[in-house]
């Protein structure tokens, strides 16, 4: 753990450093320190390639996707822990399975739908398959859920509470950690996702930001400091949410743990 963290920082830093630098030091000098600092490689991206187009449409891809999924998975999940139907086992079952059939194999069904829909090359297209991808959500929010006392519910509906005003109001404040952890991995996966905009966003005014910075490495192949510069831009979102939310995060892992 301790070399690949050593090895993941060594390679930001050289990610960042090579932004800040110029073509002709770039060529000179790779991993090194920047002779001059400079900020040309992030004006280029940012005017010249309509890289903050491509990052509104993986802020609403993302932003889309994971609240409709905690949404989502948090309602189904909170169904199969606390109600007794028919086919529960099943329906329960369905999701397990779910995490361990590769994204692969349905992309086919995915890609006929949303064109029998008219959502080919939309954003909107994206964040519906995004929010259906609610198994390893469905299964944490599960597991949390038959943690907390059934007390807690039963108190509440003798006040006259409904279901939906008995999970906003009493189970959602209490899920607040497992939450946010759901929400930063759900966030991260489909911030970084490549495959399915890949495969699903054939105009490029759809385009996500991973599919721009693919086609940056091979558009800016001499200029690998647009490149650099793009990727940093990438990350900045996702480091932000995780050092702001990481004590919540951390809360979340280990009191699920230690009330399981």
């Amino acid at each position: 753990m301790i070399i690949y963290t050593g090895f993941t920082i060594f390679v930001l830093g050289i990610t960042v450093m090579d932004s800040l630098k110029s073509q002709g030091d770039l060529v000179t000098n790779f991993v090194g320190l920047p002779k001059e600092l400079t900020l040309e490689n992030y004006r280029t991206v940012l005017m010249e390639a309509d890289l903050l187009v491509y990052l509104r449409n993986s802020v609403i891809a993302t932003v889309g996707g994971t609240l409709g999924c905690l949404l989502l998975a948090g309602l189904t999940a909170y169904g199969i822990s606390r109600f007794e139907f028919k086919g529960k086992g099943i329906l329960s079952s369905y999701f397990l399975v779910g995490m361990m059939v590769p994204v692969q194999v349905s992309i086919l069904p995915l890609f006929l739908i949303l064109r029998k829909l008219g959502l080919l090359n939309n954003i909107l297209g994206l964040v519906l398959v995004y929010i259906s991808g609610i198994s390893m959500a469905c299964f944490i929010f599960q597991k949390f859920f038959r943690t907390i006392p059934v007390a807690l519910e039963e108190s509440a509906r003798i006040d006259g509470a409904g279901d939906f005003k008995i999970f906003f109001k009493i189970i959602v404040p209490l899920c607040k950690p497992v939450i946010m952890t759901v929400a930063l991995i759900t966030a991260i996966g489909e911030w970084n996702d490549f495959y399915m905009p890949m495969i699903l966003l054939g105009k490029k005014a759809s385009h996500t930001l991973t599919l721009v910075i693919y086609q940056y490495v091979g558009q800016f192949t001499r200029y690998m400091g647009e490149s650099m510069a793009a990727v940093v831009i990438a990350l900045i979102p996702i480091i932000i949410l995780y050092f702001a939310f990481s004590s919540q995060i951390v809360e979340g892992i280990t009191g699920g743990a230690v009330k399981g």
